[in-house]
């Protein structure tokens, strides 16, 4: 085995350990901070899965905009957040729930009016072997944008977690 390998191995399995042992930091962490944290040095480790896959954008978009914009959103949201007690002052009740229940039926709606109208055709190109080579080249340089737009949905489940694990641990 050449030396060149064996280095390219040495960082993969870095980049994989330094991502669970982040993630484990983010789950089992008993301070919002320290979860945090534990979730910056998680999101490292997959930019670095980027760099040893080749993709230099991923790698900086995932360093810029997760560990860089979200972990830092988060930050500031536990420090200009509101505490248990007020959160429990405050109630979601009358002309609030309504404008809640319209606002989500409309924007429901309109998302619903483009999708039902839309015709899907399948593509007509040569669609490749499958192979993992294959699947990681077309994920990351052809589909870029999609996969990106797939990370998004990755963020909404993340601040859904988060908003489930808090109102889990005040009950």
């Amino acid at each position: 085995m050449s030396t060149y390998v064996f280095i390219a191995e040495a960082l993969f399995f870095a980049f994989v350990i330094l991502t669970f042992m982040g993630a484990i930091l983010a789950v089992r962490a008993r301070l919002l901070m320290h979860a945090v944290l534990g979730l910056a040095v998680c999101l490292l480790g997959v930019a670095g899965l980027y760099f040893y896959l080749g993709s230099i954008f991923l790698t900086m978009m995932q360093i810029l905009i997760y560990v860089g914009a979200i972990c830092i959103l988060m930050v500031f949201g536990v420090m200009v957040g509101y505490t248990p007690q007020e959160i429990a002052e405050s109630n979601f009740k009358g002309k609030n729930r309504f404008l809640a229940v319209a606002a989500s039926f409309t924007g429901f709606f309109l998302l619903l009016i483009p999708l039902l109208r839309a015709t899907f055709t399948p593509a007509l190109e040569k669609t490749g072997d499958f192979s993992l080579p294959w699947l990681g080249e077309t994920l990351l340089y052809r589909y870029c944008m999609a996969f990106e737009l797939i990370s998004v949905v990755l963020l909404a489940a993340i601040i859904g977690a988060i908003i489930l694990a808090t109102g889990g641990r005040e009950s």
